[in-house]
């Protein structure tokens, strides 16, 4: 008696192709999908014919998720191409993630962009104008998640109203950027696709881990008073003003104009590049978001997460690049990773300056660690000791509160 396929694989045409899973009936897609609907009545009259004497398959009891033919299944829908190694890069906005991105993108075998904006289910902008710029106006979770009408389908419709809505929008998240990533990565000659993903609440390493639980997370850690500093000038240079998105707080404006005239000036009258509201808004955001994602990150994920530090990548670029691109499965001979390394050095990013040397418009501004020492006034620094202090000793980066 012969032997049953377990699975059949159809070609579709050009770079298409049908997978169907016959004990399980999850199909997927290899396509480039152009063209699929004029196929599609004529694959499926071929799927029926070739698995007519199939016996059907006992599904193992779990929560439903979509596309698994109404069966339970308790794990991720996976679609062709998922053993693909993907994988995020995050950390709070001006910590490196840039930087990190073009190093990685710059490997012969890592393809890196940003920012999908994947994650945060929570997140949208709240002054966003569509006319008026071309800013994501919320992440894909939240579009999915608050998709009046894809919600309404989930909870009607007689291939998903039996499981958990919540379970299916997940998987949804799930194909949809497992769809992008592997749609460009397609397009290269390389094996390996990540997204730069910004810390925009605390739950990210949460969302990671329930929705695309085998994908790697690379967090890059930078002392927050430098990364405080870092994005009040981001904040400056992007302000609604300028013809961006940043709101701007009563007495930044004064303060910006001074700075740029004359750094030196600001300090010496005594109040300082902050007001008070932004520091301690600065501080909050570091001490929770990373200091929550440092936590979750080995529990959640174990070995699929590791950290590096902005400090680190600066004082020994190709020692840290090589354990990164061993982390992620990628070549970690010396010519991949010095590659990686001159791709995105400060020198090529900022258009020729050395590092330190400072322009205020650029989003590449200065490139050294420290900083904060030539900004913080002594009322800055009790501002941060207050709402960040522990995670600062926690993280090595000071050893007490004498500072």
């Amino acid at each position: 008696m012969p032997t049953l396929k377990k699975k059949i694989t159809l070609s579709l045409g050009r770079n298409t192709s049908l997978l169907i899973d016959l004990e399980t009936g999850v199909t997927g897609f290899d396509v480039a999908t152009r063209g699929l609907r004029s196929r599609l009545g004529k694959t499926l009259a071929r799927v029926r014919k070739g698995a007519a004497g199939v016996r059907a398959a006992r599904v193992p009891a779990g929560n439903p998720v979509l596309l698994a033919q109404g069966k339970a299944r308790p794990n991720p829908v996976r679609t062709l191409g998922s053993d693909t190694p993907v994988f995020f890069v995050t950390g709070l906005g001006k910590s490196g993630t840039s930087w990190l991105m073009r190093t990685l993108d710059g490997h012969p075998e890592i393809l890196c962009k940003g920012e999908g904006r994947f994650f945060a289910a929570g997140w949208r902008r709240a002054n966003f104008d569509p006319e008026g710029t071309q800013a994501l106006a919320s992440s894909l979770y939240y579009a999915l998640t608050h998709s009046e009408y894809l919600r309404f389908w989930v909870e009607r419709s007689v291939w998903a109203r039996e499981g958990d809505a919540a379970r299916h929008l997940d998987n949804l998240t799930r194909l949809v950027t497992e769809h992008f990533l592997l749609g460009q990565l397609r397009k290269t000659n390389k094996k390996i696709v990540g997204d730069k993903s910004p810390l925009l609440d605390t739950d990210f390493i949460e969302e990671v881990a329930r929705v695309y639980p085998e994908a790697r997370v690379i967090h890059i850690i930078r002392d927050g008073r430098d990364q405080a500093v870092s994005m009040l000038h981001h904040v400056w240079n992007r302000s609604t003003d300028q013809g961006g998105v940043q709101t701007l707080m009563p007495g930044e404006f004064e303060r910006r104009e001074i700075y740029r005239q004359d750094p030196k000036k600001l300090m010496q009258t005594g109040e300082g590049m902050f007001t008070e509201e932004r520091l301690r808004g600065a501080a909050r955001s570091w001490n929770a978001r990373v200091g929550k994602t440092a936590q979750d990150g080995p529990t959640l994920l174990g070995p699929n997460y590791t950290e590096v530090r902005y400090e680190d990548l600066l004082e020994r670029p190709d020692e840290e690049v090589g354990r990164l691109a061993g982390f992620l499965g990628a070549d970690t001979s010396e010519k991949a990773v010095h590659r990686a390394v001159g791709s995105a050095s400060f020198e090529k990013l900022s258009r020729g300056r050395e590092r330190g040397q400072e322009d205020t418009s650029s989003f590449y501004r200065k490139g050294i660690a420290g900083d904060w020492k030539n900004h913080f006034t002594a009322r800055d620094r009790q501002i941060y000791k207050e709402e960040a202090g522990e995670l600062l000793i926690r993280l090595g980066y000071e050893r007490d509160l004498d500072w």
